[in-house]
């Protein structure tokens, strides 16, 4: 399969970029972001943009792919709905449009998280936005599913981008041996979330909003 990624910059993104290039069944990743990845491999190919919704360069190939891994975020610390609406909801919305436009048979990943708020009413300010931004890819005539994956833990060295979160890790690091046995459907690292984006594009999944426990049973081979 071909795969569009957004977010490969990332923590969750670097896990399943390396999945994708270890796995056989994808064939061509091409990464989208405002920077470099420092990965070099035959199936990769990048497209830098400083407006990473502008697809126009690659317009022409949209039909082509197979998949979206839409793991492109930011924390919602000490910022305002407004803004972070702007990149949460409106940035993810514009990509996924276009592609459902070009390519009704795409399926898109697209990466939430537990906490999220379906019913977009309730006190949780990015719980709301991420809820609207949910139910607004659903919507979209293309196969959507969304992943709601629960304390991810990096693999192979991959880090946050978040100061914030770089710091939780730091902390909570040693700590996550023990959360994995006591809560072990409430943990999921970077790369299994990666080969369970890989399994749901293959054959898809029997519900559209995926649990960390649904998650992780999707990775197993």
């Amino acid at each position: 399969m071909k795969v569009i990624l957004f977010g490969g910059t990332g923590m969750i993104g670097q896990g399943v970029l390396d999945e994708c290039l270890r796995d056989e069944r994808v064939e061509q990743v091409l990464a989208v972001g405002r920077g470099a990845l420092a990965t070099a491999n035959p199936k990769l190919r990048e497209l830098v943009e400083a407006d990473p919704t502008d697809l126009s360069a690659v317009a022409g190939e949209l039909a082509e792919f197979d998949a979206c891994f839409f793991c492109l975020g930011v924390s919602s610390v000490g910022m305002k709905e407004e803004k972070y609406r702007r990149i949460t909801y409106d940035l993810t919305l514009r990509v996924a449009r276009t592609l459902a436009d070009a390519n009704p048979g795409l399926t898109f990943i697209y990466v939430s998280g537990q906490g999220t708020d379906s019913t977009e009413q309730g006190r949780s300010m990015w719980g709301r936005v991420k809820g609207k931004t949910e139910n607004d890819l659903l919507a979209l005539p293309f196969r959507a599913y969304m992943f709601r994956p629960g304390f991810v833990q990096p693999m192979d060295g991959a880090v946050s981008k978040t100061p914030l979160y770089r710091a939780a890790y730091a902390l909570t690091g040693p700590l996550i041996p023990l959360l994995k046995r006591l809560a072990p459907n409430a943990v999921n690292d970077n790369r299994e979330i990666g080969r369970a984006m890989i399994a749901v594009a293959a054959s898809g999944a029997d519900t559209r909003v995926l649990t960390p426990r649904e998650i992780s049973a999707r990775a197993t081979p």
